[in-house]
């Protein structure tokens, strides 16, 4: 539809036919029933409110989203048919704005969402002030808004799936470092064990059977430790000397 149509068909009602009459309505019906093809045709939900935030369109996309029937919908406030939505604080701007969503109706979703107010532009004509002839005054009326929108649901669970997987390699590499660092001294005491191995094979029999007696009597609970069996050595031999060790008393 070219510009200024409907301003022509409205200036031209009065001397025109009922047939051309007729034809301009067909002809804007036709127009009409295209724009709707197209727009139910995009991926994105379009609504389009008036100025009291009443619908007076949305397309199939947007009936999807919100799970919306366009019969029950039309003539109904948006903030009503979509619950969680402030509308009255998201129409103050005199501009554009774009905001992110979650919805669990019909389906759990990520929206976002753009509004654009709708501002239709209409001239006037008025007396001249000491110019001959009425001239033309511009006012722009705020008619709506028209809300734009895009389901963006896989893109934020690929971003959180991003996420965690950072998160999982961030572990990972911290788990390898704290093994590396136990790792060291682990290394360190196989190999002095390893020593110590070679050392006892170079001993005597008497020394091994002694380095075994030891060892048995360490890992004895009933023999009393290292700390008991001392004591008892230096009871035997008499009154405790420089080299004995008592058992503290409790």
């Amino acid at each position: 539809m070219k510009a200024g149509f409907l301003e022509k068909l409205i200036e031209r009602l009065g001397r025109i036919g009922p047939e051309e009459v007729q034809n301009y309505f067909l002809r804007l019906a036709q127009e009409k029933g295209f724009l709707e093809t197209v727009f139910n045709a995009i991926q994105e939900g379009i609504i389009v409110t008036d100025a009291k935030g009443r619908i007076t369109y949305l397309n199939g996309a947007a009936c999807e989203l919100f799970g919306l029937e366009t019969s029950d919908a039309i003539g109904k406030r948006l903030d009503e048919r979509v619950r969680g939505l402030d509308w009255q604080s998201l129409t103050q701007s005199a501009g554009p704005i774009s905001r992110d969503m979650e919805i669990f109706y019909p389906a759990n979703r990520f929206i976002n969402f753009y509004i654009v107010p709708l501002i239709i532009e209409s001239r006037d004509s008025v007396a001249g002030d000491g110019v001959p002839g009425p001239r033309s005054v511009a006012t722009a009326e705020q008619v709506g808004h028209a809300m734009i929108l895009r389901d963006i649901t896989e893109s934020r669970r690929s971003a959180q799936e991003t996420i965690e997987s950072e998160r999982l390699n961030a572990l990972t590499l911290l788990a390898a470092g704290v093994a590396h660092e136990i790792g060291n001294p682990l290394n360190s005491l196989h190999i002095h064990l390893q020593l110590m191995e070679r050392k006892v094979r170079e001993l005597d029999d008497n020394s091994k059977t002694a380095l075994q007696d030891s060892r048995l009597m360490l890992r004895d609970p009933k023999s009393g430790g290292l700390t008991q069996s001392s004591h008892n050595s230096c009871a035997q031999s008499g009154p405790p000397g420089r080299n004995c060790i008592r058992k503290a008393s409790t």
